[in-house]
This record gives structure tokens, sequence and C-alpha cells, in this order.
């Protein structure tokens, strides 16, 4: 890059005026937005909002993914500088208005207001016409966004991606639990379980209510496009919501969560089966449960970033299909 053109392009992060636009700036300096886009609460014209939520209070077993919205944004300068890879030269970064949107402020101390403060976060974005992809965050954090996304869009297929069903029974809807969230959602009625699936399950799970899964070892030996192929036929053309914990992935690749199990997905793996997943009627996603302080070499943070890129481009393939694009 000539000097003229680096005086030009310092910290897009806030000096960035276009909303479109891949980024060339030093990956080792400035402010970490994600993927380099601008930090703004103004959404007029935004087609895609990222969005972080540091919050870890609900976990069973080790903090610190209150740490996750940041490092994966730290770790995202890596990819700003080109499309994203085997997109076949989709764009989404110079197609459609993509900023950060900041972290959710919450009160830390006040735990029982997390859940609404959380929803009505999401549903401002959603009444401004944007999609979310959020950066968690413990998995409880998708309670709240399923909620406000059922608000627009109705009854939510939702594909799901970890190593833990979350169906852990609990009926008491005030509780504040990462590993029942997905019961919650299907018994509040705002997740449709026979439209749904969860992908990479290695842990036990008494009832799936109604909601079919492929676990991680048939994936591993009935391969990524099977995988895929039922998925699509289950969400069909559904408004379709995609969460992903990154413990679906072995920690062999991501050993920075709270609750690791062998056995998991390569990020080989996910990387395909995201990408297949081109075609769903995808509305919103996130990516939760990366714990950077239990790994200090930021592998679980590259890859969390990685996952939140590859959401945001499915949400944007999906966009330009909806808008007559190719």
């Amino acid at each position: 890059m000539a000097l003229e053109d680096a005086k030009q392009q310092v910290d897009l992060a806030f000096t960035r005026d276009d909303r479109r636009g891949l980024a060339y700036e030093n990956a080792f300096g400035g402010a970490t937005s994600f993927l380099r886009r601008r930090y703004t609460k103004d959404l007029t014209g935004v087609d895609m909002a990222i969005t972080g939520v540091p919050f870890d209070q609900a976990v069973t077993h080790r903090t610190g993914t209150r740490f996750g919205p940041r490092a994966i944004r730290e770790a995202s300068s890596l990819q700003p500088y080109d499309p994203p890879y085997g997109w076949d030269g989709f764009d989404p970064l110079g197609d459609f208005a993509v900023v950060d949107y900041g972290d959710l402020a919450f009160d830390y101390a006040h735990t029982p207001s997390f859940p609404g403060l959380l929803q009505a976060h999401i549903a401002g974005i959603l009444a401004a016409g944007a999609g979310t992809v959020t950066l968690g965050g413990d998995h409880f954090i998708t309670l709240p966004i399923l909620r406000a996304y059922a608000e627009k869009f109705g009854a939510m297929s939702v594909i799901h991606i970890d190593a833990h069903s979350d169906l852990w029974q609990d009926d008491d809807m005030s509780r504040i639990d990462h590993g029942t969230f997905m019961y919650k959602a299907v018994k509040l009625g705002i997740v449709d379980p026979k439209r749904s699936v969860q992908i990479g399950i290695r842990t036990h799970c008494d009832d799936y209510l109604g909601m079919e899964f492929i676990d991680a070892r048939s994936v591993h030996e009935g391969g990524v496009a099977a995988a895929v192929a039922r998925a699509k036929a289950l969400v069909g053309d559904n408004p379709t919501y995609l969460t992903f914990d990154i413990d679906a992935l072995d920690p062999a690749f991501a050993p920075g969560t709270g609750t690791p199990v062998w056995g998991g997905l390569s990020s080989a793996q996910a990387a395909a089966l995201l990408r297949d997943l081109a075609g769903i009627n995808l509305v919103g996603g996130d990516v939760v449960e990366v714990s950077p302080p239990y790994d200090p070499t930021g592998a679980t943070a590259i890859a969390g970033a990685h996952v939140a890129t590859e959401l945001m481009t499915l949400y944007c393939w999906n966009l330009r299909a909806r808008r007559g694009g190719a």
C-alpha cells in the first residue's frame, strides 16, 4: 500500500464512510471492530449488524466467555482483505452494508434484568431492517435472541451446532442457564422442533422434544454433505436461525471453551458445513462459548471469527436471493 493510501485508511472502525468494501489496514494495529467494519449505532441502510454479548453468568462449568466478543473481533482482523473463500467470488463486504454495532450494555450485578435487555437490543436492530450475527458470551444468550426473532418471524427453524443438546428439562422460565435454553425455546413455542436440527451432538439427552439430531459420529462416518442435505430438508424455506457453539469443534481445534467434549467436528468439517448451507432462509445467527482464558494460542477465537464470517456470508447470500440477485 502506498504511503498516501495508508494515511487515508486509518482506523476504519471510526473513519469509514461507506458501509461497504474490503479493508486493507494492518491486522496488528487499530481498533478491533469485527472485520474492520465501522462502529456505529446508526442502522440507516444497514443490512447486517454484528453485535457482542459479553455475558457468562449462566455457565455450568468454566467462566470466561465474557471475553469472547473482544477476542473474536481481534481474530477477525486477519480476514477483511478478500471475499470469503469458497463462495465463488461472492463478496458480502463489498455488496452489503455491514457494521459493528458494539456490545450490549448491561449490569453484570443484576442478572435478572439481562434477558429483557438482550431481547430489546436485538429487537431494535431487527426493527431497523437489519439482521444480526451475535458474538457470545455463553449459550443462554440465544434464548432472548430467539424471543426477539420470533416476535418478527414467528416460530423459527433452528440449526443448532453443538456438542450438547441444551435440552435439559427446566420449567422455571426465570432460571438463566446455558444448558436449558433450547428446552425453553421449544416449550415457549418460539422454535419449531419439527423443522429444526441439531448437529455435532455427543452428550446424552433423554428427550429431544421432537427435534432431529445428527451426532458427531454420524457426521464423521456419513459425511458433511449428508448432514447438510438433511438440515436443508428439515428447515426448508422457513425463517432459520443458526446458533454455533464453539464446543461443536473437537478440543483439538477449539480448546478455549467452558465444557469441551472429545470426538467433535474438525474445523474443516465446520467450514464445509456452513458453506454448503447456502440457500437456506437464514435470518440471523450467533457464535457462542468462546472462552479465551483457556486457549493462550488464540485458535478458538480464530475459529469463532471464521464462524461469524460464514454466518454473515450465509445471511447476505440469502438476502441477495430475496432481492432477486443471481
